[in-house]
């Protein structure tokens, strides 16, 4: 059995790249179908799409690394050779030891994140769900979470790590000297909305409003934290209402473009707009960047900020390290013993059905009458027999090289003296 991983992710591949291959939770499904169907035979298949990375996970008879590269290049609509220089494809071992490490936030653009976790957890229900998934790739995600677990509980990996959402926040008190003066808008009411929206709350804005296709989603993050709620289609309107803009949507295209940004830019006589674009695909035109009143930072702007305090955790790094090599080793030995059981199983076969012919014809002679010593002793010599027979015809056969082979893999088997 082959296990491969090919993916992009914030190491390899620019923002809008990546936003090419961002597939939503809940269409996985019809996209693992047209994946499996794409290869010469069906293999067992998972897809992690996040912010930051697009991976997909398979395992099959033999490794299909170019056909997968293939589906993935043209389900983002670019060439094979494009994005070849931007992916990287893993097998086995390796590819193991990325799942692992993904599961355990040694991956991830914050170092020791738990976000992470839950969007792989979230991505193997998809491919249960889809029919994708066989007991490689379960115990595969199994064991990863198993060693994420072991990771968080015995290393400090995640201490001081500062998440996305936390860097908006620093970024916002860098440009307003006082955050009580800010109105806020967050677009979109997903997860990490609502991690935003909880960070941004502590610092207690002036404001704090959701923008979101559906009023009732948008209700319900609002009466956290006593924010209004406005429908998404209000947006270009009153988007000069408000100081600091956070979007992340899974809206497929940009919906803040750069007319309506410079229209609200006009609105407010000049006065700067803070925004973060979380959202992958975009969720604002790249273009209002270059706005000379606009303050915009992605999620690969927010690198730099992240990373701070990542020294302080690199003394755990080696530990949380060891813990993976620990649990590939013993996948691979799982993995390795999966061989093995086809012929285990034809052989528990044929051990039962010589069982079962001899306690048949036990029976029989029972049922007339016979000695019931005789006729254990005659079911004893059966079972001997077919199981020795196989054994006793190498011994006996013409060729010398063959009896030799016999003779030491039935001295293996058989004659073993107990020490």
């Amino acid at each position: 059995m082959a296990v491969w991983a090919l993916g992009i992710n914030h190491n390899t591949a620019p923002l809008d790249l990546r936003g090419r291959f961002a597939f939503a939770i809940d269409k996985i499904g019809p996209h693992l179908n047209g994946l499996r169907q794409s290869m010469p035979s069906a293999p067992e298949a998972a897809i992690v799409s996040t912010c930051n990375r697009t991976e997909i996970y398979c395992a099959g008879d033999q490794s299909h690394l170019e056909h997968t590269l293939d589906w993935l290049a043209q389900s983002g609509g670019v060439s094979t050779q494009a994005l070849r220089s931007h992916t990287y494809s893993l097998t086995d071992d390796a590819a193991a030891r990325h799942a692992f490490r993904v599961a355990s936030g040694l991956d991830s653009m914050v170092l020791g994140e738990p976000q992470i976790l839950g969007q792989l957890k979230d991505a193997v229900r998809a491919a249960d769900a889809a029919g994708a998934l066989g007991s490689t790739l379960s115990q595969l995600f199994q064991r990863s979470f198993a060693v994420a677990k072991e990771v968080r509980s015995s290393t400090e990996i995640g201490a001081h790590s500062i998440s996305m959402a936390a860097a908006a926040v620093r970024l916002a008190g860098q440009l307003f000297e006082d955050m009580g003066k800010v109105k806020v808008l967050f677009v979109g009411a997903g997860e990490m909305i609502e991690l935003c929206s909880t960070h941004f709350a502590a610092k207690n804005p002036q404001s704090i409003t959701i923008a979101n296709r559906t009023l009732e989603r948008g209700e319900q993050l609002a009466s956290r934290f006593d924010a209004q709620v406005m429908r998404l289609s209000d947006l270009p309107e009153r988007l000069a209402e408000f100081d600091a803009v956070i979007s992340c949507t899974a809206s497929t295209l940009p919906i803040i473009g750069l007319g309506a940004v410079e229209r609200a830019l006009k609105k407010r006589k000049r006065r700067p707009m803070f925004m973060v674009d979380l959202a992958v695909p975009r969720d604002i035109e790249p273009e209002v960047k270059r706005l000379s009143d606009v303050y915009l930072y992605t999620v690969d702007d927010l690198a730099s900020v992240v990373q701070t305090g990542q020294a302080n955790r690199q003394a755990a790094v080696a530990q949380a390290e060891a813990i993976v090599d620990t649990g590939v080793q013993s996948f691979m030995h799982w993995l390795d013993k999966r061989h093995t059981v086809p012929l285990i199983q034809e052989l528990k076969a044929q051990a039962d059905a010589w069982r079962a012919q001899e306690l048949a014809r036990a029976h029989k002679a029972l049922a007339k009458g016979e000695d019931p010593a005789a006729v254990l002793e005659a079911l004893s010599k059966g079972l001997t027999q077919k199981m020795l027979h196989g054994a006793f015809a190498e011994l006996h056969a013409a060729d010398a090289v063959a009896r030799e082979r016999a003779s030491h893999a039935i001295e293996h088997f058989f004659l073993r003296k107990e020490r």
